[in-house]
């Protein structure tokens, strides 16, 4: 049996995507599945993904052959850019079928596999596609990672309006409360947004992610 693809998107850049992938796989892991995470795309590094080796020191794991044969990141690019910018930088095109591939043999191996995409879903891999028309052909389910920072309320809408425009299911969303800023502000944002889940995702989990979590 294959197991279960979820795609873990973030509303922006740096809203702690990275940490509450390995969180949840973590989460995942305790409940008695057999996880495994992947980067769709990784830019800004070389050898291995660093974003895998994040997930792997919350996993309390080491590294796994699948990170050692490239699996878990089908493409590195060494400038910290959008995807699409990447790959032209260095003359190279992404194959999104490498990538379906990849996943796909995790899936034949583990129960899950949390696959993390780069920055946010409109983020572009080439010059006509963003990661919300690959997520929406694969027919991925999706978590949404945000937080409190101030904005994050419109960039968090904007995001789940387009998973349901797109006819993706959203299967969570992990509001990220460190670094906490304004307590007062966080404190509402996160009553906000799970009122709103309760509301037009019914089916969605809110999760929140403490600061302890992420050590």
């Amino acid at each position: 049996m294959t197991g279960q693809v979820i795609f873990i998107s973030g509303i922006d850049t740096d809203v702690g995507k990275t940490i509450a992938t390995g969180w949840y796989a973590k989460k995942l892991a305790e409940q008695g599945f057999s996880v495994i995470t992947q980067k769709m795309i990784q830019t800004g590094c070389e050898e291995i993904s660093e974003d895998i080796v994040q997930h792997r020191k919350l996993q309390g794991i080491e590294l796994l052959p699948e990170d050692q044969q490239g699996l878990t990141c089908p493409y590195l690019f060494s400038y910290p850019c959008s995807p699409h910018l990447a790959a032209r930088l260095e003359n190279r095109e992404i194959c999104t079928a490498l990538i379906r591939q990849a996943t796909d043999e995790l899936a034949a191996r583990y129960d899950y596999v949390l696959l993390e995409g780069a920055g946010g879903l409109c983020v572009p891999y080439d010059e006509q596609h963003t990661t919300l028309d690959y997520v929406a052909a694969q027919g991925y389910p999706v978590i949404l990672v945000t937080s409190g920072k101030l904005g994050s309320i419109n960039h968090t809408l904007l995001s789940l309006l387009a998973c349901k425009q797109y006819h993706i299911e959203l299967k969570g969303l992990i509001y990220n409360r460190y670094p906490l800023g304004d307590e007062t502000i966080n404190d509402e944002t996160a009553r906000y947004l799970e009122n709103y889940l309760h509301q037009h995702f019914p089916q969605a989990e809110f999760f929140r992610l403490e600061k302890q979590d992420q050590i």
